[in-house]
């Protein structure tokens, strides 16, 4: 059996994807003058790049670890969750694009404060603010940790070279870097999910038609519950319908409330091009959501008869998959892919909290500020929020070991 290991080609194709990162940052730097070209880009930013990014900020790490390890144990049912996203959109974005366009000037909870006042302005702020800050250690802690045991590299080293990248592009290059970055990101993730279902159809000796039909067979494709004696109605079990439900709360949550997304309504020039941006990015969450389940499903026949190490979790055969069957060089792309898929994450993340302590706070409790003061605490924003997630994420590991 082949041991895992890091090829010094897969350690350049790493190294030219965050060197290509931090020069987009670099890039846009000149631009961000204001904060409506650091927080809003002026405004004027293309609309199939805004919907890259918007699916970008939709998918997280959890799809590149998470669905690869569902398809591996179980079935399709979690995409049922996914696919509630573009059907609820359709629905809504309609008016609810516009809506923000027309009524906010920034943050997303200033439309709260106009239809429910301060209190729940200030309540769903601050709320965004709390969940973001420990999302963003705890990304930044899962990232780390998983590229360490797949590389052997020292986990603190991890989090401190990541950190201090993100941080960064996305201080000096402000939404715009934070978008363009999410297009490459998002062509990463692809070119790596679609190289390793070309590895898992092809290389095993079984034809592609047969691994897929087996699979087929066995229930691995299923959008319902394992169990057939499990009844749709049982809201105790992981049933179609829950995950259904649990997938339009999820779209309305996301896509109503929340900063990350509200934020790229206002990038594009129209109401029209910020409508197709949404929705073409919410079309593009579905079939990137299917291929690493479909990812999950192909090394579930792989591992059929090529073994794995005895109590692997479901969840590590993925990584371990990358580390020990994929040639040098395609390695270096998959390991970009996971780093690209939390790097887009993180990075709103950054940006769009800070917007919402300019926009909710600090101009709330200082009217009389110029914007120049208001670009610099939003710098400074980003800073912060980037220490402290860095620092989260170094306690869990202190914790961890």
């Amino acid at each position: 059996m082949p041991e895992p290991g890091l090829h010094v080609l897969d350690v350049l194709v790493v190294v030219a994807y965050l060197a290509t990162i931090v020069w987009i940052g670099a890039h846009f730097a000149r631009k961000q003058t204001s904060t409506d070209a650091y927080f809003a880009g002026g405004r004027s930013v293309p609309p199939w790049a805004i919907g890259f990014s918007v699916m970008a900020t939709s998918i997280s790490s959890v799809t590149f670890l998470a669905y690869p390890g569902e398809g591996f144990a179980g079935n399709w049912i979690r995409l049922v969750q996914g696919l509630m996203l573009p059907v609820v959109l359709v629905f809504v974005l309609w008016w609810l694009v516009p809506l923000y366009r027309h009524v906010i000037r920034l943050s997303a909870y200033e439309y709260f404060e106009k239809r429910f006042g301060y209190g729940a302005r200030l309540y769903s702020s601050a709320a965004f603010t709390l969940m973001h800050f420990s999302k963003m250690g705890t990304v930044f802690f899962l990232l780390a940790l998983a590229l360490s045991k797949m590389t052997g590299y020292n986990t603190y080293h991890v989090v401190l070279v990541l950190a201090i990248l993100t941080v960064i592009y996305t201080l000096v290059g402000g939404i715009e870097a934070v978008i363009w970055s999410d297009v490459l990101q998002s062509f990463v993730l692809v070119v790596g999910g679609l190289l390793c279902i070309g590895v898992l159809l092809f290389a095993p000796e079984a034809s592609p038609g047969t691994i897929i039909s087996n699979a087929w067979a066995q229930g691995k494709m299923s959008l319902s519950h394992p169990d057939p004696n499990v009844s749709q109605w049982d809201f105790a079990a992981l049933t179609t319908l829950v995950m259904a439900l649990n997938g339009i709360f999820w779209t309305v949550q996301k896509y109503g409330t929340d900063q990350t997304v509200v934020q790229r309504f206002l990038l594009a020039k129209t109401d029209k091009g910020a409508v197709r941006a949404a929705l073409g990015g919410a079309l593009m969450c579905v079939p990137v959501w299917t291929l690493f389940m479909f990812v999950g499903t192909l090394l579930w026949s792989f591992y059929q008869t090529t073994p794995l190490p005895e109590g692997m979790r479901a969840d590590a055969v993925f990584p371990w998959f990358i580390m020990t069957q994929l040639p040098p060089g395609v390695t270096g792309i998959i390991l970009a892919a996971l780093i690209a898929v939390a790097m887009s994450s993180l990075e709103s993340d950054l940006n769009c909290v800070a917007a919402v302590g300019v926009e909710d706070y600090y101009r709330r409790f200082r009217p009389q500020a110029t914007d120049q003061d208001s670009l610099k605490v939003g710098r400074g924003i980003v800073v912060l929020s980037g220490v402290f997630a860095t620092a989260v994420a170094v306690g869990y590991i202190a914790a961890e070991g």
